[in-house]
């Protein structure tokens, strides 16, 4: 049995590169390959992970490297290690940000070492064919993988025959903004979009749902300062398990304005969409492979305009046939591309490749 090491982020905290990492760790590929991991969430504990991929004994390193200038050093002494060792690596970019880092934003020494410790991985893999630049020019074409990211089959919709009947027959439509509180992912404008509704007297017509986590206190005193006096925002805070399921099998539109440097595909969406529901989001990053005007409402990171979000909002609440449409789409969509049987299967195809 060949053996493969994480050399990777576990939750907590829970995001989408961990949340990835931890479903294919606890996949049926158990059974196939014997997998090991070494956890590199906690950078204080950095010493310990470079004694423990000292001595790793797999045959093949997986590597989810960081996205930061800081971080990009640590993990060039994980790669430089690997080489020592003379390990099979292949890294695995969950986000779109990378390629930017190392030719624009790190030194030329620590660019050209990123180059060369590109150049000796077995493969790289990125989240859809629009990131494949990520690695164009430091790999070849065939030591390029793509593998999209899913949905956990806790998170998609059994049906949502049932959901969309009752949308259909009226009431108040439900916006969710689930996402870390990160100002490049847009929850500002949802929360300008509440504050619209409520100015026009529309609170009747659209409930805003907010949940996720603050990492900065200044982003919790904008948000708890935004939302006094509004009837129709709720804050769920972070959810998880039966709480998050009820969540998204009660909202109808979803939300994810991002302009976040480290996009890459972000899996709240297509959780969205498994649950049926519309989106409204921006060209960013990997995500118009996913969320296009078929599925939603997009618009320019360069340019949102909160008037004509609003406006989207308004014709889906009058049109709910043609919502409805758009939902059940997505729900179909989710279940033909971005299952986690899918994903597994194909990072079982790489991983035979190595």
């Amino acid at each position: 049995m060949k053996s493969i090491c994480f050399l990777a982020q576990f939750p907590p905290p829970m995001h989408g590169l961990s949340k990835a990492v931890e479903t294919l760790y606890n996949s049926r590929l158990k059974e196939k390959y014997h997998f090991s991991k070494i956890d590199i969430t906690n950078n204080k504990r950095i010493f310990k992970s470079l004694i423990d991929l000292w001595k790793c004994r797999s045959d093949v390193v997986y590597f989810t490297p960081s996205q930061t200038r800081g971080g990009n050093l640590r993990d060039l002494v994980f790669l430089k290690i690997i080489s020592w060792r003379n390990k099979k690596c292949i890294v695995h970019i969950h986000g779109g940000y990378y390629r930017q880092l190392i030719d624009y934003n790190v030194p030329s020494w620590q660019r050209k070492m990123n180059y060369q410790a590109v150049k000796r991985l077995a493969g790289g893999i990125v989240l859809g064919h629009s990131l494949h630049e990520i690695f164009e020019g430091m790999l070849p074409d065939d030591k390029i993988f793509v593998c999209p990211n899913c949905v956990d089959d806790a998170f998609i919709a059994p049906s949502v025959d049932d959901k969309l009947a009752k949308m259909k027959n009226g009431g108040a439509l439900h916006i969710l903004y689930l996402s870390n509180f990160i100002e490049s992912k847009g929850y500002k404008e949802i929360l300008e979009l509440a504050r619209m509704a409520a100015e026009r007297g529309d609170s009747d017509k659209f409930v805003f749902h907010f949940a996720g986590k603050f990492f900065d206190p200044a982003e919790e005193t904008y948000f708890k300062k935004h939302t006094e006096g509004l009837r129709n925002v709720v804050f769920h805070g972070v959810v998880g398990g039966q709480d998050k399921v009820d969540l998204l099998n009660q909202c109808h539109i979803f939300s994810l304005l991002s302009r976040y440097p480290n996009e890459g595909q972000p899996i709240s969406i297509l959780e969205a969409m498994g649950n049926g529901m519309a989106v409204i989001t921006t060209d960013h990053a990997g995500i118009p492979e996913i969320a296009s005007y078929d599925n939603g409402f997009t618009c320019s990171k360069k340019c949102i305009d909160v008037n004509e979000i609003y406006s989207y909002l308004l014709n889906c609440y009058d049109n709910r046939e043609q919502l409805a449409k758009v939902c059940e789409l997505n729900y179909r969509e989710v279940k033909a591309k971005y299952t986690e049987k899918q994903y597994i299967d194909n990072m079982d195809k790489i991983f035979s490749t190595l």
